[in-house]
């Protein structure tokens, strides 16, 4: 019994320090964001406040970032995807003597480092407008056509594997059947494999764009004069760190979170729906029913909404003003007390250090037995006794 009772306490610490390491430093991002202190901070605390939600939302630095992000996301999507359902079919088409080194050939690029891939990119583009005679003002020398092209190297790598892992359980024979009934390689592709590759399609899709706006490595080397999301937070972690990223963190939390329990809801929900166990109907109550039975992912990600769009309306009536009022008089107050309780303290101190007589309460007057007052320096090299210089040897001897 013992011994059962120490293999859970064991195992419920495990949990617990485990999870504490995933989601910690989130939890602290999200605290941070929402203090009044300069610096990000949990303790101690000082006021709720959401300005620095204002201030990264008038950052137009930040937002021109993001919209780049954005646009080089997209791209890198319809790019890198296509790229991966071509190599994953192409890799079903040749010898199986040879997939083997065309496989290892095709996900080299993810073993690659991504200052490397930049450099790389960067020499390539550079000598090939060279060889076709094009100049500096060329797409070749395109912050936004290089970063692209450099985060498709090895992001098609990724897509090729999601789409390689759905492709290999697809049956062979529908295609086929297909063509026996006097259809065409490409009705064959559109209207049966394309179909059985959509959820790999869909993931592979969001890997990419995930890895696309979270990179810095390669994008770094290849975004020339121009900034994206990632370039600028390291830029402002580089000059001075303020809670307004951790603002930033608490809205791609949230956002990855809605996105993620959506998600897991659709899924969810399309799995019952096969399984024939939702309510049919076009009614109102039906559809709900139909999202949230036996579904608590749909019924968590709505949780998350309300509790976004309450905060978002706490925020706006929400003044710190008042709480910064009193906490700076507070800091003032206490300050205030230090120096009384320290200027009482120095007669104190004198008195002991000189037998009772009281402290000079001049420059240089402490705890450390007035080494630092002026008149210390009365009498030594260079001073005589009423600031006059000292008598030479001469002068003494006459």
């Amino acid at each position: 019994m013992r011994a059962r009772i120490l293999a859970r306490g064991l195992t419920g610490l495990y949990l617990l320090a485990f999870f504490g390491f995933l989601f910690g430093p989130l939890f602290i991002m999200v605290v941070t964001a929402l203090n009044s202190s300069s610096f990000p901070r949990i303790a101690p605390w000082d006021c709720l406040s959401f300005e620095w939600f204002v201030k990264l939302a008038g950052d137009e630095r930040l937002q021109s970032g993001l919209l780049t992000s954005l646009g080089v996301g997209v791209a890198v999507v319809m790019v890198s995807v296509a790229l991966g359902l071509a190599g994953a079919l192409f890799l079903t088409q040749i010898r199986p003597s040879l997939r083997t080194a065309y496989y290892t050939l095709i996900t080299a690029p993810i073993l690659i480092p991504g200052v490397v891939l930049g450099i790389s990119t960067l020499i390539f583009w550079d000598r090939t407008a060279q060889l076709l005679g094009f100049g500096t003002d060329s797409i070749f020398y395109n912050g936004i056509f290089l970063t692209v092209a450099g985060q498709s190297s090895f992001i098609s790598s990724y897509c090729m594997l999601v789409i390689i892992s759905r492709l290999q359980r697809f049956d062979t024979g529908q295609i086929e059947a297909a063509l026996d009934l006097g259809a065409t390689n490409t009705q064959a592709f559109r209207k049966i494999l394309l179909p059985f590759l959509k959820p790999a399609i869909i993931s592979a899709a969001v890997i990419a764009f995930l890895a696309s706006f979270e990179n810095y490595n390669t994008t770094v080397f290849t975004i020339s004069h121009l900034h994206t999301f990632t370039t600028i937070i390291s830029q402002k972690v580089r000059l001075g760190i303020d809670p307004s990223i951790s603002a930033v963190a608490f809205i791609i939390i949230v956002l990855t979170l809605i996105g993620a329990l959506l998600y897991e809801g659709m899924m969810k929900r399309g799995e019952l729906k096969k399984a024939r166990a939702l309510p049919e109907g076009p009614g109102a109550a039906a559809v709900l029913q139909g999202f949230f039975k036996k579904n608590p992912a749909m019924i968590m990600s709505v949780m998350v909404v309300v509790a976004t769009i309450f905060g978002i309306w706490f925020a706006i009536g929400h003044s710190a003003d008042q709480c910064k009022a009193d906490l700076r008089a507070e800091k003032l107050e206490r300050q205030r007390r230090l120096e009384e309780q320290y200027r009482q303290t120095l007669p104190a101190a004198g008195a002991e250090e000189s037998g009772g007589a009281p402290a000079s309460q001049g420059l240089g007057a402490g705890t450390f037995g007035n080494v630092f007052d002026p008149k210390n320096l009365e009498g030594q090299a260079g001073v005589g006794e009423e600031g006059e210089p000292p008598a030479t040897e001469e002068e003494e001897q006459q």
